[in-house]
């Protein structure tokens, strides 16, 4: 057997991704704004981290207490202030008593299944997304949910774990002539979320590349294997667009609404953020209608496939069917037959068997069924 086609055979072991389907409730009866974290924990502590700057510093702080970053809210510099690790709900709250943030935002923030929204607050605005991550391994997308307060003079990031999109952000930091050090807070939450939807783009540039691949093993190998295969995808297409669409109308409210967080000179970003969105989108329209095609690919190429088997076998049934009814008479258990006493009647008889192959072959022949 071809090497490709046992390597095919692995996409049946493929995981099954639940996110798109599982659905964790809280307990029935619980007030609003009760605080239970809704998901996976994903790392074992709690990490806090800080950026701090202005157009003349830059200062950086690695697992600092929530006491430490409390200074830093009403400072005239712009504070970023990361929490990796949101399943420890008695830090949520302080950093809830210490921000000021409502129960209802942080209620959001635990809840990882949320889709992603942009709240108004008293004071902040709070904006809840997707980051999403593609396994080469197993060929699937992984989803982690970020939330962003962004205050006055601050910005807070809520992560489930460590490690994230955001390392091009932190490089523009580091330049002190960038764009991004003479802004507010506003700009930051513009670069955080543009990272996450330009990520959006990585992921589907490997998606179409192993469509492509799919493609071309469905004209060469249509079997089993590769049927899951297109499932596969299909089910990770979906999960992207459940991430990828409210976040169109998070972006949209959030350049067209007049909220004092958000400086006129940002707009214009987030009005550029919108159009990228809506290019993720009509990718993924698109690779979502390449998949139902290949599906329907696969259908008719197993189909052509058996019309093909089907072909031959037909072909070879009508070659012995007169053969068949010819020795079935001869091979009657009658006395007076008149062929039986002819001295060449044996290679007789094979010669009109021969004759009649060589007659339908001729005749396949020139019908173009052969």
């Amino acid at each position: 057997m071809d090497p490709k086609r046992l390597l095919n055979l692995d996409f049946l072991k493929l995981p099954f991704n639940t996110e798109l389907f599982q659905v964790k409730a809280k307990e029935v009866g619980l007030p609003p704004g009760t605080l239970i974290h809704v998901g996976k924990q994903k790392i074992e502590k709690p990490v806090i981290d800080l950026v701090d700057y202005d157009q003349q510093q830059l200062g950086t702080r690695r697992d600092i207490s929530l006491t430490d970053v409390s200074t830093f809210k009403e400072t005239s510099s712009v504070s970023w202030i990361n929490l990796s690790g949101i399943h420890d709900i008695k830090i949520i709250e302080q950093f809830g008593q210490q921000f000021g943030l409502h129960a209802l935002a942080l209620e959001d923030i635990l809840n990882t299944q949320h889709r992603p929204k942009v709240e108004e607050m008293e004071g902040y605005s709070l904006i809840i997304l997707k980051m999403l991550f593609f396994d080469d391994k197993t060929q699937s997308i992984d989803t982690e949910q970020v939330s962003l307060i962004l205050g006055p003079h601050y910005v807070i990031t809520f992560q489930e774990r460590e490690g994230d999109v955001f390392e091009g952000v932190r490089g523009r930091l580091q330049r002190s002539h960038g764009r991004i050090r003479q802004r507010g807070p506003d700009y930051l939450a513009y670069a955080l979320v543009d990272s996450v939807v330009d990520s959006y783009f990585h992921i589907l540039e490997k998606v179409g590349d192993h469509l492509a691949q799919l493609e071309e093993d469905l004209l060469n190998y249509p079997d089993q294997s590769t049927l899951g295969r297109i499932h596969h995808y299909k089910r990770q297409l979906q999960l992207l667009r459940k991430s990828v669409w409210p976040l169109r109308e998070v972006i949209s409210e959030l350049y067209k609404e007049d909220s004092p967080l958000v400086a006129e000179g940002t707009r214009v970003f987030l009005r550029d953020l919108y159009d990228h969105t809506i290019q993720v989108l009509d990718t993924v329209e698109i690779f979502r209608d390449t998949v139902s095609g290949l599906q329907d690919l696969y259908m008719s190429a197993v189909g052509n496939r058996m019309n093909e088997i089907m072909k031959v076998l037909t072909i070879m049934a009508s070659i012995f069917i007169p053969l068949t009814f010819i020795a079935g008479i001869y091979g009657m258990n009658f006395e007076y037959i008149p062929e039986l006493k002819w001295r060449w009647g044996y290679f007789a008889i094979w010669g009109v068997m021969i004759s009649c192959i060589i007659g339908m072959l001729i005749y396949f022949k020139r019908k173009k069924w052969l």
